[in-house]
This record gives structure tokens, C-alpha cells and sequence, in this order.
């Protein structure tokens, strides 16, 4: 298993811990949302989490809508000057952070390979370390409308994005304190077949506490509205301290308010700032 398979499982996971709701009520006023990108909400297969791996994904073609599409398009056509972002799409940033050129926000260190292996403890080892054919937003779209696994095979950089965004929608699921060890027993059950040091991974970010400016500090620059963008994904936004969380990592991030309201609109989630 990749970490991207279980950023897939685990985003299955929090939506059904959360209640479904949550998520089907997304329905977008932008480039349609997710449910409007998964065409209505209907899928093949059965049981709600098929249904809702095919909404996240967008229950189409691979790299067409749903979440990996929208990551796909954040910060590829617009330079946000809040950020510095220079406007390349989220393959060609993995591309350049993975030399470790770019530190986090926070002036982390090592890059994309860097980060894995502080997170993992082994830098690109294993299938991680092979070439892969699609680039992210395929890879993540896959992974979703099957529940597990991409057909192809994430590279290391890859990998290392699909930590920091799993990381990210953990921190957000916790943010309003209603986490608690059975909606966390749930998740690592789901998990399946993962590799222990996957497993470790989920459970450390599990234990953690919440600490949007810690998260922050871990994102290369142009990753900003990616990693944000899946930090709303945990979120039903209907606690104020989900709220705060949201504008404390907005604010660590350097988003712009416009920015934020953006990424809200095209996830079809009640905007944050009014």
C-alpha cells in the first residue's frame, strides 16, 4: 500500500466518521463542486463507501473533476500574491521541490524526500521510488474511486504530498474536539492492508494535538491552497473551533481571504469569511 492509497482511505473514512452528510451536501457553485463533478452523485458498486469514493473522485475518467482535479487546478492559473505562488500546476511543483530546494513555510528543510522520511522514517523506499505514469491528481482520483490503491504507482515526491494532506485532514477532522477513539478505531480498521509503518503514521497523527501553525510550517511554497483545500475535506464547518482552525491555518498558510472563499466555493462548503 502507498501512503496515497491510505490518504484515499483515510478521506473515506473521516467523510463517514463525520457523517456522509457532510459531504453530499458539497454541492459547488464553482466548476460544480464535487458532487456535480461526480455527475449527480451516482456511482457503480455498491454501499456508501463506494458511493463516496465516486464522489470524491468524480466518478469519471481518470484526472476529470472530483477532489484530485480540483488539486490539480489550485495554484496552476492564478498567482496568489499572499503566498508567492508562481502559478505551475501541483506536478510540476512536486517536480521542483523534490531536489529539496524549498523548505516549509516554517523554513522546514530537505524538500518533498525530506519530509517523507521524517514522517516515515525511509526516503522513497519501495514502490515509492519508481517512476510513476499519472501524475497527482490522477493518481489521487484512482486511488479514491477504488477505494485503496491507484492503478499507478505514486512516485516519492508523490508520496511525500500525500502524507502532508493526510496529515492535513486529520488535524481538521479533530479540530472541534468530537474525535474521538471509536470514529479513530474506525479509521485504522479501514485502513486494511497497509504497510505498519502507514498504519504508525495514521495512529502518530491520531495522537498528535491540533496545531494549524505546526501543519503550516511542514508546506512547501505552492502548496498552500492544495494542502488547505484537503484540511476543509475534514471539516463539516459547523463548530466554531472548526472555524478557528480553519482561519489560524489560512492565516499560517498566508492565504488571502479571496483565496480561502475560493477553495470554500469550489467544494461547495459554506464560505469562511464573510
Amino acid at each position: 500500500m502507498s501512503m496515497m492509497g491510505t490518504l484515499a482511505k483515510v478521506a473515506i473514512g473521516v467523510a463517514l466518521a463525520k457523517g456522509a452528510d457532510h459531504l453530499m451536501s458539497r454541492g459547488g457553485t464553482g466548476r460544480g463542486g464535487l458532487l456535480g463533478a461526480a455527475g449527480g452523485g451516482t456511482t457503480t458498486g455498491g454501499g456508501i463507501e463506494s458511493m463516496i469514493g465516486g464522489l470524491l473522485s468524480g466518478g469519471g475518467p481518470s484526472g476529470q473533476g472530483g477532489l484530485g482535479g480540483l488539486m490539480g487546478a489550485l495554484g496552476g492559473g492564478r498567482s496568489s500574491a499572499s503566498t508567492g505562488g508562481a502559478g505551475r500546476d501541483i506536478n510540476a511543483l512536486i517536480g521542483s521541490l523534490t531536489g529539496g530546494s524549498s523548505g516549509g513555510i516554517g523554513g522546514g528543510s530537505g524538500g518533498l524526500g525530506g519530509m517523507l522520511g521524517s514522517m516515515l522514517g525511509a526516503v522513497g523506499g519501495g514502490a515509492a521510488a519508481a517512476g510513476a505514469s499519472a501524475g497527482f491528481s490522477d493518481l489521487l482520483n484512482q486511488a479514491l474511486a477504488g477505494g485503496g490503491e491507484p492503478q499507478d504507482t505514486p512516485n516519492a515526491g508523490q508520496e511525500a504530498v500525500a502524507a502532508l494532506m493526510l496529515r492535513a485532514m486529520i488535524q481538521s477532522a479533530m479540530a472541534d474536539g468530537d474525535f474521538g477513539p471509536v470514529e479513530q478505531q474506525r479509521i485504522v480498521e479501514r485502513l486494511g492492508d497497509v504497510s505498519a509503518e502507514e498504519k504508525a503514521f495514521v495512529e502518530a497523527e491520531m495522537n498528535r494535538s491540533v496545531d494549524p501553525q505546526a501543519l503550516a510550517n511542514e508546506v512547501p511554497r505552492g502548496l498552500e491552497e492544495q494542502v488547505y483545500t484537503m484540511a476543509v475535506m475534514g471539516i463539516r464547518l459547523d463548530d466554531e473551533r472548526e472555524a478557528q482552525f480553519l482561519h489560524q491555518l489560512a492565516s499560517a498558510l498566508r492565504l488571502s481571504r479571496d483565496d480561502v472563499n475560493h477553495i470554500h466555493t469550489e467544494l461547495g462548503a459554506p464560505p469562511l469569511y464573510g
